[in-house]
């Protein structure tokens, strides 16, 4: 899998429309992975002797994983340590991939869009390199430009660095790139990047709000749309 490191060169739609590039976050957004995530940390806690609520879903969607950990060990107080905790969840995560990953309604129509236009499309996710290697197998590598993982990056969401590395990889001015995301936290790194944003909100609500547009599925976003989004913030 690409690195971060090498510069990518823009292509494709670019000086046209505004459009330079589609930054695109994983869990839930592009795969539907969040119900193998939360169903991995209520398996690991009710066999430690904890419960957890609808409530609690609510705080760790989206991750990043240190923020999710952060949050469990204080609402459980759970003995472990947050290393031990990150080894836990991550391979009953990954045990539950081994069976491949269903694809969000939208997801592959949206990514061969992008590629017949010569858009250049990235992952850009909180998960870290491994996982993204392991959902790639379902979702297909060849769709984007190079992936950006939770733990390539010095701060992950929903600080913006992770959106910023990606557009700076691109050469594209972030104000060009649209970011479709999935989360609270995905869309608050992406906003504090300068990134217009289409929120499909997963699991927790997403109001709409200047530059940001919610809608319920992957199939309501197209070309047209996503150059819209773009143009309005040259």
């Amino acid at each position: 899998m690409t690195t971060v490191s090498t510069p990518v060169r823009i292509g494709g739609d670019g000086e046209d429309s505004g459009l330079q590039a589609v930054l695109l976050d994983m869990d839930g957004t592009l795969v539907d992975t969040e119900d193998f995530w939360w169903q991995a940390e209520v398996d690991l806690f009710a066999e430690l002797g904890h419960r957890l609520t609808a409530e609690d879903r609510t705080h760790v969607v989206g991750g990043p994983m240190s923020r999710v950990i952060d949050y469990l060990i204080t609402r459980t107080a759970v003995t472990l340590s947050p290393a031990e905790l990150t080894v836990l969840i991550n391979q009953r995560f990954v045990d539950l991939l081994a069976g491949g990953v269903p694809l969000m309604p939208g997801a592959e129509r949206l990514l061969n869009t992008l590629a017949a236009h010569g858009v250049p499309a990235a992952l850009v996710s909180a998960s870290h390199r491994h996982i993204i290697d392991i959902v790639l197998r379902s979702l297909g590598a060849q769709h984007f430009a190079f992936t950006v993982a939770g733990d390539e990056v010095a701060r992950t969401k929903p600080h913006p660095d992770p959106y910023l590395t990606a557009a700076a990889r691109l050469g594209a001015e972030p104000a060009r790139c649209v970011v479709v995301e999935d989360t609270p936290t995905g869309v608050a790194a992406a906003e504090a990047a300068g990134c217009p944003v289409i929120a499909v909100p997963s699991i927790a609500a997403i109001e709409p709000a200047p530059g940001r547009l919610v809608l319920p599925s992957l199939e309501q976003v197209d070309l047209g749309l996503l150059r819209t989004l773009a143009g309005a913030r040259v």
